[in-house]
């Protein structure tokens, strides 16, 4: 399904709609939640950290709030999703760490899988009966990496750490999720779509907190003369929020490998397709958060 060059100016009118955007503060989550904005759409930074995204929201054009989310705090999520009134029309599940040293979240989870995948797990369920419209979470062409399977045995990957393996498994997660989001929303008759993005290889600061020192060095050097610009890299994202797409739909860059390009449906992994592998992690991190699917009562077991 090509998109013909498809930008962000090409974004319907968002005039009275609200979104929240983790991880808005910097990268390709700046750069969505500036369109949003721009569009008329009233964007919440949800962030880590408030005073760099009120820095960050003062230089956006439009209605912008801060909101602070530690997605490595299950605490801070609960109290994100409890302190929320009134309809959410988009959620961009965007902020995510990337091949870190090994290191834990507040609760106790391996950091990657803890912070890309069940901070965010846990925001949209509890997030969801006030949202109207779209889910749409960020993953990586690199879901593919790693063993290329969720290690359910050691999700915390406390036996084998590798930075690389942690962060594929935790994208992996992200489309698995995903995938399972959009089996309960329909099967619960919810309007609400789960929809998935990634950016290709984009130019941001994720990539500086790399465990290895070559890796950090190789990839300063691929954002300086491979990687296409945060702006470009913010477009799947975009398009994955605001376009009339199927439910589970996952959008990246046309152009060589999905590195760059104009934003349209992409492939995935059978790893990531796996509707069992999907229902097993959902169950999994309902047990690890202790949040549920608020509809759960109208969603078949088995």
């Amino acid at each position: 399904m090509a998109t013909d060059k498809w930008n962000a100016t090409d974004l319907p009118d968002l005039t009275g709609r609200t979104a929240v955007v983790t991880g808005a503060n910097s990268g390709i989550g700046l750069k969505a939640a500036e369109a949003l904005a721009r569009a008329g759409a009233h964007v919440v930074f949800a962030v880590r950290d408030p005073e760099r995204g009120r820095a960050a929201a003062a230089a956006v054009h439009g209605s912008t709030e801060v909101r602070r989310l530690d997605l490595a705090d299950l605490s801070s999520v609960r109290e994100f999703a409890a302190d929320w009134k009134g309809e959410l029309h988009l959620l961009l599940n965007n902020a995510g760490v990337m091949m870190l040293p090994e290191q834990r979240t507040r609760d106790g989870f391996e950091m990657q899988f803890g912070t890309n995948h069940l901070g965010h797990f846990a925001l949209t369920n509890l997030l969801l009966p006030h949202i109207t419209d779209r889910v749409v979470t960020v993953s990586s062409g690199l879901h593919r990496g790693g063993t290329g399977v969720i290690d359910f045995a050691d999700l915390n990957r406390a036996a084998h750490y590798s930075p690389t393996g942690a962060y594929a498994q935790s994208k992996l997660a992200n489309l698995l999720f995903t995938l399972e989001l959009q089996r309960r929303l329909t099967e619960s008759g919810s309007p609400v779509r789960a929809t998935a993005a990634h950016p290709g290889y984009a130019a941001t600061n994720l990539q500086s907190h790399a465990a290895s020192p070559l890796s950090r060095v190789f990839m300063k050097v691929g954002n300086r003369f491979m990687a296409q610009d945060d702006a470009a890299g913010a477009l799947p994202t975009l398009y994955a929020a605001t376009q009339d797409l199927p439910g589970a739909s996952y959008v990246g860059p046309d152009g060589f490998q999905e590195m760059r390009g104009a934003p349209t449906l992409v492939g995935r992994s059978a790893a990531a397709s796996d509707p069992e592998a999907a229902k097993r992690l959902w169950t999994v991190s309902e047990e690890l958060t202790g949040t549920r699917f608020p509809l759960e009562a109208a969603v078949p077991r088995g």
